[in-house]
């Protein structure tokens, strides 16, 4: 089942091969389907993320928002090892993980838009920039997600996330892993490096989605695929912050 490869754990390389086509066609997945849970699942991250980021504004201490931060943060992880599991629970718990995970967007963005003022919008334009750009060149075959393609950003991806592993282990004994948080110029070109692997990987999500349509899986994988691709642009928002974030420390 190598056409359902993807660099994106969400949407992994066996979502669709242990589901059966389904036989009407009013229950099969569709691309219409699939973008307008996308929207649907976009706007509930943004009305999680309007209240912390409003809460923080408000009182001005991060602390009051560190509650919702990092309840948002684990109950979107936990909510998103249990989809990877029970699939068919996609229609209830991607709006739960959505709403979890605006939680921890909002107090992150504020806490930076705090120290860099309109850092937040910014990466926000940049986000959706980069899905329309992409999307019309996926759609137009300017780009194509080819197995050569997809093999290389599965295995950058597996890197970056490797990596990122052993830092977050790391930071537990006092060690800073270098790049990451580094802003010299290198420290910020292999954060540049990791924005172009996370807008590369909703290629490959995006040709995942065509898979899935075109196999006729179950009508619930539209829900499912739009948590998949959730998950590629909260990470290209949070490497967008953190490039900028650089970028603008050095002024």
């Amino acid at each position: 089942m190598a056409l359902f490869k993807s660099g994106n754990p969400a949407l992994g390389e066996n979502t669709f091969a242990r589901l059966a086509p389904v036989a009407d066609a009013e229950d099969a997945m569709t691309l219409q389907g699939t973008v307008n849970r996308i929207a649907f699942l976009l706007v509930l991250v943004f009305a999680g993320a309007t209240f912390t980021w409003w809460l923080f504004n408000t009182t001005g201490d991060f602390a009051s928002v560190v509650p919702f931060f990092y309840g948002g943060l684990i109950g979107a992880f936990v909510v998103a090892i249990v989809l990877a599991f029970k699939k068919q629970w996609a229609p209830y718990l991607s709006m739960l993980y959505a709403a979890l995970e605006g939680l921890a967007l909002g107090g992150l963005s504020a806490l930076l838009d705090a120290s860099y003022p309109g850092i937040a919008f910014q990466a926000l334009l940049l986000t959706f920039g980069i899905l329309s750009v992409l999307l019309a060149a996926y759609t137009t075959r300017l780009i194509r997600a080819t197995e050569n393609f997809k093999l290389v950003i599965v295995s950058a991806t597996g890197g970056i996330a490797v990596y990122y592993l052993i830092s977050f282990v790391l930071s537990f004994f006092g060690v800073r892993a270098p790049l990451i948080h580094d802003n010299s110029w290198i420290g910020i070109g292999f954060t540049l490096v990791v924005v172009i692997i996370a807008a590369l990987n909703l290629v490959v999500d995006f040709d995942f989605v065509e898979k899935g349509v075109e196999q006729g899986a179950p009508k619930y994988m539209e829900w499912y695929a739009a948590f998949g691709i959730l998950v590629t642009l909260v990470w290209l928002y949070i490497e967008l912050l953190r490039l900028l974030a650089k970028l603008r420390s050095r002024d």
